[in-house]
């Protein structure tokens, strides 16, 4: 046993995949200790909130200020205000009034804005400009002004005696807040969701839950088909021609179309997160079937099987004692296996809405499900669904590189 675990963890492929998956593991234990609470609470009032740092705007104002002056802040405060829309539009205007559009740079901002300063009027009419398109430069220009010549924001508030709105503070350019000064803060390293949701705590919460479905459909699959494929393959005839004529109509129709329409059938309101597992197990163990089937009957006639039967010893024990050692390690294999293909089966049903319920608990394919409804492909919400992607292919790389090396240590013509 040492010896063989020896050779296990001197596997650099075995290696590799498990110190991921063990760190994917830890992750997913420890991060809620420091993160408690819901998953699927609502945090966010808005949908698709970006990753950073928010702090409460109201608490701000009332924080105590510093004073600096930080090298290219007005310049990046610009940069910021010009969008790529309106530094377009502007360049639009500037060739429309006959401004060469070779003399025309949109990423240089300093050059963009002297142009504009020195050419744009308010009163000119270029041919073929609505009045809308003229409306809409009227207003880009005055935030223009406002930014190239701040000297502060008011704050005004309401007096309460005479209820009018007095001035009560000014917020300077230079003027900024430490963020561990406001009472009021979020960190989301992942933004929110299309439901306002933290995506980091809820991709930690799916994956775990994933996790937990590819393990019982993984145990569920296996133990079907290492049951199946010892007794058709120890025993033969009528056993075996049952056996895997069952199990040949199972292979015939694909799996996902079996999961499709058990899924369907169930309905959503019963369909939990249990339920999903048994049912990805229940139609995954055909290839687990089969493929212990013919290792078995490579030992039903060794010569220790056959001494166990002249002892007398029952089917049970020559199965459990005198085969199934000998498989032992294919079946940790196809184990992995299992749970590695089920997670991929959960996310791909529940990315056509026939995964688990949505009121309880999430899953990767769940919130792939809820970043498609919600077209956050289509609208540059990257956080919706590449870390969910990137965790899927995490872990299912992990899970297939320990069994590849296992493969190597076990498989005699894989050994170097």
């Amino acid at each position: 046993m040492k010896n063989t675990l020896r050779q296990i963890f001197h596997s650099p492929k075995f290696v590799t995949g498990f110190v991921l998956f063990v760190v994917i593991l830890l992750t997913l234990f420890i991060y809620p200790l420091f993160n408690p609470g819901n998953p699927l609470q609502m945090i966010g009032l808005s949908s698709f909130s970006k990753p950073g740092t928010y702090v409460s705007v109201y608490d701000s104002i009332d924080t105590e200020t510093a004073t600096m002056k930080l090298p290219g802040a007005d310049e990046r405060r610009l940069t910021n205000k010009l969008k790529d829309e309106d530094r377009v539009a502007m360049k639009e205007w500037l060739i429309a009034i006959g401004i060469s559009e070779e003399t025309i740079d949109i990423t240089d901002t300093d050059g963009l804005l002297e142009l504009w300063k020195a050419n744009y009027d308010p009163t000119m009419k270029p041919a073929g400009m609505t009045m809308a398109t003229r409306n809409y430069y009227k207003r880009l220009n005055a935030g223009l002004e406002q930014s190239l010549d701040a000297e502060g924001a008011i704050i005004a508030s309401k007096n309460p005696e005479t209820g009018e709105l007095e001035e009560s503070k000014v917020v300077n350019t230079t003027d900024y807040v430490n963020t561990n000064d406001v009472v009021n803060r979020i960190h989301l390293p992942l933004g929110t969701d299309n439901f306002g949701r933290d995506v980091l705590k809820e991709l930690v919460s799916a994956a775990k839950s994933s996790l937990t479905i590819g393990f019982i459909a993984g145990s569920i699959a296996t133990l079907i088909g290492l049951s199946f494929g010892l007794l058709s393959g120890y025993l033969g005839g009528f056993v075996d021609d049952f056996i895997m004529f069952i199990t040949n109509l199972f292979t015939v129709i694909p799996s996902f179309i079996l999961l499709i329409l058990i899924s369907y059938s169930i309905g959503q309101e019963d369909r939990g997160f249990t339920t999903v597992a048994i049912v990805i197990g229940m139609t995954s163990w055909t290839w687990t079937c089969r493929s212990v089937r013919s290792q078995v009957i490579s030992l039903r006639n060794r010569d220790h099987v056959n001494l166990s039967k002249l002892s007398g010893h029952s089917l049970g024990r020559i199965i459990i004692t005198d085969i199934l050692p000998y498989i032992a390690s294919y079946v940790v294999m196809a184990f992995i296996l299992q749970v590695s293909t089920a997670i991929l089966s959960e996310a791909q049903l529940s990315m056509i809405g026939l995964g688990p319920r949505t009121t309880e608990v999430p899953t990767l394919g769940l919130m792939m499900n809820w970043s498609m409804l919600y077209s956050a492909h289509t609208h540059g919400y990257w956080w919706a669904y590449y870390p969910v992607l990137l965790i899927i292919a995490l872990m299912s790389f992990s899970l297939n590189l320990m069994n590849t090396g296992l493969d190597q240590v076990f498989n005699p013509t894989l050994r170097d």
